[in-house]
Order: structure tokens, then C-alpha cells, then sequence
């Protein structure tokens, strides 16, 4: 049985009406939530990105038990002391109810420190650091390390019972293969059924445990020709494929790169359909893939009429189960 959860998109919605999407979201039949955490957004048409830890915090007061997780890359813009205290304190609020993925970054969120942006080996060591010093601070040790980041004696004086999971996020069978070395899970994004595939297999093949997490960017409208234009003006940038999505690094420079892709081309990356059913079907192939968690990114600013129709007529099409605490997933 595959878990359905809604992705809150920071970079399109203001907080405060984010924050009522994921309500009413749990109350149509979602039974997860994720959001993204970003300083800029993909394009100065999405115009928002608001700080996804203070939402948090009011997404999971604000809700039943619906378990969240959130994608972070620790390291430059984030000290990855201050993210295992923000994991460590939500974590033991609310037991049970919280992942964090873990990720490399990219330009356009971190080259704010003013600090130079690595290569994307240096970004993956200083990566694994991070994940080995919240990890331990989660556990209880006091913490001094000197290597790609610093800490001198960090220890978590608030932590939760039980440590949450540390996902591994991958788009590639490299980096899945990488991350079954120190994941808890792992998440990845919406391709075509051989790179999912190949994906899934490398990290399991590589011992990779824990829950298999799928993010889907759909684009849903009541007429096929408003979900394509609204999936074009919405998410054109994002059909860049690295190094371009980590090394650009502001929304003006995804935007100029962006303004001769075509509406065919954003329907390679988004699932655009006006048939709730086809949208149905779609998801129901992504679940017989192997995927524990399927987390729904409508890429529309507006939220609403997409979480009453997907409640209402695609979630009882498939086989839908509440999401189980993340504590039962297991932890290194």
C-alpha cells in the first residue's frame, strides 16, 4: 500500500496560504506532507520563498498526524549543527512525525553566504560530513570536527526519543548508489520509468534501506489547454537537468535560460493532464515501481480546486494507506 502526501512548494505559495493548502489537504485524504526549502525561487514568475522551518513548525501544529519531511542541504547556507537542533527539536514536538532528506545544493540558495560554490565532488564530501555530524548530534555525542565544515564541541541538549530518519535525495544511479552507504531512505523526483527503475535498483542493490520516496510534478486544470499553460509559465525553468539546475544562481538567470522552452518540452518533466483519471493511472505506475511515498507537486500557484479534485477523485482510485510513523522506518 502506497502512501499519498501533498509537496508544499515554498517558491510558488506564500506561507500563510501554504499553510491552509496543507490543511485542507489532510482533510481531502492526503496522509503525508513534504515541503522545499529555498532562499530563491526557480523563476521571478513563482515570486515567493518563504522559510520553510518556522512553517514547519506551524504545518505540523496545524495538522493531525500527518507525518512531513523536508529537503535541506546542509553545509554552506545551513550549519549542519543548526539543522540537527531544528530536526532534533521538531522531532521530539512531535514524535514520530518527522524526516528530513538531505541533498548537495544548489547556487542559486546557497551562493548567499558569499562563499565559493564547490564541485559537485567537494559538494558530496562535505555532504556526507554533515550527515555524520547531525547524526551523532542527533544520538547524544558532543561534536568537534575540522574538515570541509567546522564545529568545535556542539552537542544537543533538546533531542527526541527516537532519532528521526536522514533521506538521501538522488536524481541519478550514482548518487542512489552513494546514499545506500549512510541513508535512512531516499527520495528522488518524477522521470521516465527506466531512470526511476534504475534508480530504485541502485540503491537497493547497494543496501540501501528504508522508505522508497517519490516526488510528482503535475500540472492539473479542468481544461487540458489552461493545466499546459499554467505548467509553462509555472515550471519552464525547472526542465533544466544538472549541472544547469545546481550552478545557475538566481531566478533571472533561470528565466533567461528557460524563454524559448517549449510547452512539449515541460510535459517531459511534468505530468500535464486534464483527465483526473489518466493523472490516476500515471501515479498507480509510479507505486507498481516500488515507491513507498508519493508526494503530489501540482506546479499551479493555486492550490485549492487541485487538492479537492485529487481527494475526490483520484486518492480512492488507488490504494492509498495513512503514513506510518516515521519512527518505524529505522534509523542508523
Amino acid at each position: 500500500m502506497t502512501v499519498y502526501g501533498f509537496h508544499a512548494s515554498h517558491e510558488q505559495v506564500p506561507p500563510a496560504d501554504l499553510l491552509a493548502a496543507v490543511v485542507r489537504a489532510e482533510g481531502a485524504g492526503f496522509t503525508a506532507a513534504m515541503c522545499s526549502d529555498h532562499f530563491s525561487p526557480w523563476s521571478v514568475r513563482q515570486g515567493e520563498s518563504g522559510f520553510a522551518w518556522s512553517w514547519l513548525g506551524a504545518a505540523l501544529q496545524a495538522t493531525g498526524q500527518v507525518p512531513f519531511g523536508v529537503v535541506n542541504a546542509p553545509g554552506q547556507r545551513y550549519h549542519p549543527a543548526i539543522i540537527a537542533q531544528a530536526i532534533g527539536s521538531l522531532a521530539a514536538m512531535y514524535p514520530g512525525r518527522f524526516w528530513a532528506a538531505l541533498g548537495s545544493g544548489e547556487a542559486s540558495n546557497e551562493h548567499i553566504t558569499g562563499a565559493r560554490w564547490p564541485r559537485k565532488d567537494v559538494r558530496n564530501a562535505r555532504l556526507r560530513e554533515c550527515v555524520d555530524i547531525i547524526r551523532a548530534l542527533l544520538h547524544g555525542e558532543e561534536v568537534s570536527h575540522d574538515g570541509l565544515v567546522s564545529v568545535d564541541r556542539a552537542r544537543l541538549w533538546t533531542r527526541p526519543e527516537t532519532v528521526p530518519p536522514l533521506v538521501g535525495a538522488a536524481c541519478s544511479e550514482a548518487t542512489a548508489r552513494w546514499c545506500a552507504e549512510w541513508a535512512d531512505g531516499l527520495i528522488t523526483v518524477n522521470a521516465p520509468h527506466e531512470t526511476l527503475r534504475g534508480i530504485v535498483d541502485a540503491y537497493r542493490s547497494a543496501g540501501g534501506v528504508g522508505r522508497l520516496r517519490l516526488q510528482v510534478h503535475l500540472s492539473w486544470a479542468p481544461d487540458l489547454g489552461t493545466a499546459r499553460e499554467l505548467a509553462h509559465d509555472q515550471w519552464r525553468t525547472n526542465v533544466h537537468g544538472p549541472p544547469a539546475s545546481w550552478d545557475l544562481d538566481s531566478a533571472e538567470l533561470f528565466d533567461n535560460v528557460s524563454e524559448h522552452v517549449t510547452p512539449e518540452q515541460v510535459a517531459e518533466s511534468v505530468n500535464i493532464s486534464d483527465d483526473l483519471g489518466q493523472h490516476a493511472a500515471w501515479l498507480q505506475e509510479y507505486a507498481d515501481l516500488g515507491f513507498d511515498d508519493i508526494m503530489l507537486h501540482h506546479v499551479g500557484k493555486e492550490q485549492s480546486a487541485f487538492i479537492d479534485a485529487f481527494g475526490a477523485e483520484v486518492l480512492p482510485r488507488l490504494d492509498v494507506t495513512a503514513a506510518p510513523a516515521a519512527v518505524a522506518e529505522g534509523v542508523r
